[in-house]
């Protein structure tokens, strides 16, 4: 009796941090002011880490709130602060409803393929042995399986991505140079 209220207790979890990770997200995109919608993504990427946590793979938990909630989330803010968008209420939201009802049309077209994807069940060639993962983990450790692609197969990726952030950052300080530079004549 006891395992059931414990397998109760995780799915209940993992559906609440779901729930909250969704409403977070459709937060970020609703939002006018970005500094808002930055602090909304940051709890939709503190969600998705409680998440991995919950499916047994703390590591990428951390590497989520350090990663992404951390380091990227304050270059964001940084960008957004430097360029100083200004107050919410002058910033304009051209779109209509008409885009509005059709972004939400999108949206559950997508969230119905979802369901529809989860539901088929997978081919045999792509199911892995029983305790495949746990084996590999005493054999490697948890950490080798996902940095040794990454610094292999993928790193000129990982780079180019590190590269498009920091020109980022530097458009960001030109612009808001740029702003500056207008402001002063």
């Amino acid at each position: 009796m006891p395992h059931n209220n414990l397998q109760l207790f995780y799915v209940a979890n993992f559906y609440l941090f779901g729930l909250i990770a969704i409403a977070s997200a459709v937060a970020f995109v609703t939002r006018k002011s970005p500094v808002s919608a930055a602090l909304w993504l940051v709890s939709t990427m503190s969600a998705l880490a409680a998440m991995y946590v919950m499916l047994d793979a703390p590591f990428i938990g951390v590497m989520q709130v350090l990663v992404y909630a951390g380091a990227i989330m304050v270059v964001f803010l940084f960008v957004i602060m430097l360029l100083n968008l200004g107050h919410p209420s002058e910033i304009a939201d051209a779109r209509g409803i008409w885009w509005k009802l059709a972004g939400g049309l999108v949206g559950l077209a997508l969230l119905a393929q979802i369901f529809a994807l989860t539901r088929a069940r997978l081919p045999e060639a792509l199911v892995l042995p029983e305790n495949t993962v746990a084996d590999q983990i005493v054999r490697t450790g948890a950490i080798a399986p996902l940095a040794g692609p990454l610094f292999h197969e993928y790193l000129l990726a990982f780079e180019v991505t590190s590269v498009l952030l920091l020109a980022a950052v530097v458009g960001a300080v030109v612009l808001g140079k740029r702003k500056d530079r207008d402001y002063a004549r």
